[in-house]
């Protein structure tokens, strides 16, 4: 058994221009890894909501299942983001039960919309931050270089024409 690292949803952003919801997992501890993982528009609207605070007059799919742990007298303790494979992410939601905790495998943006909720810790497996982990200070000059190219990219592309009326 690997190691647990705690983590943190960081946010959700959205990857342009493919308009691609992506799922920031950070590490807490000094190094502050980040894993981005893609998610479904459904998954990133559940997390955005839980994270906004709105409570929907209707449970949303994730409250549903929350409350039907709850009461089957279950409890979300922790979830764990465990493993990749051919880009697939896997996760494991961890519920106790009567005193016996059950380990449940689910995507990772479930399993993230049913912490946020639950407002449980978030782990990652250690051999999976090593392997996909990237640095923040890395990730952000990423990022901030793409944008720039992106930028450059446009400026160059325009001509004094284009903005005759």
């Amino acid at each position: 058994m690997t190691k647990r690292l705690a983590a943190e949803l960081e946010g959700i952003r959205v990857e342009v221009p493919s308009n691609i919801p992506v799922m920031l997992i950070r590490e807490i501890d000094d190094s502050r890894r980040v894993i981005p993982i893609y998610i479904g528009e459904a998954e990133a609207s559940s997390i955005s909501v839980a994270l906004s605070g709105v409570v929907p007059d209707r449970p949303l799919t994730h409250d549903l299942m929350l409350n039907t742990i709850a009461e089957m007298g279950g409890e979300v303790v922790m979830v764990v983001v465990t493993d990749v494979r051919e880009h697939t992410y896997f996760a494991n939601i961890h519920i106790a039960v009567g005193g016996v905790e059950r380990v449940i495998s689910a995507r990772p943006s479930d399993a993230i919309a049913l912490a946020v909720r639950a407002e449980v810790p978030v782990f990652v497996e250690s051999d999976l931050m090593d392997k996909v982990g990237k640095s923040a200070v890395t990730a952000d000059e990423t990022d901030e270089e793409e944008i720039l190219d992106d930028f450059r990219e446009f400026i160059n592309s325009i001509n004094p024409e284009d903005f005759q009326g």
